[in-house]
């Protein structure tokens, strides 16, 4: 069975809305089934529901999404689309414009941290930042 488990979106009349964002934001994604219930996607052979559910639930930072980053021009490429309508949050975190908290992280983050000469450094450093730089943070 491929994907047994999979995440639910819960949405307020926007889950073909949201699918087709997100299969936009993300290469090798499509749009793999749809009814006026439920559209659901997949990015990189990674299922995702998106539930027509109504007002009563709204998305919060208790689950969010990473996205791992091997380059700056990949946070930047991520934090950009997926702020545009949403807000910026604190250490890489933000929130689209349907309300879901997304992480964008450098790769080499869990490195410095590990690091117990720079990791210090590091945070302090993260601490001050909204979207990610990559420079700054091998630098500090």
């Amino acid at each position: 069975m491929k994907n047994p488990i999979y995440p639910c979106l819960w949405f307020d009349g926007q889950a073909k809305e949201a699918a087709s964002f997100y299969c936009s934001v993300f290469t090798d994604s499509k749009i793999t089934d749809e009814n006026p219930m439920v559209t659901t996607f997949e990015v990189k052979g990674q299922k995702f529901m998106c539930l027509n559910g109504g007002p009563m639930f709204r998305f919060n930072e208790a689950v969010s999404f990473v996205i791992d980053c091997e380059t700056q021009e990949e946070i930047d490429y991520y934090w950009n689309k997926l702020t545009e309508g949403g807000e910026e949050s604190q250490c890489g975190w933000l929130k689209d414009k349907f309300g879901v908290s997304w992480q964008v992280v450098p790769v080499v983050l869990a490195q410095l941290l590990s690091n117990p000469e720079k990791s210090q450094r590091v945070v302090q450093a993260f601490m001050k930042m909204k979207k990610f730089d990559i420079e700054t943070l091998l630098n500090a």
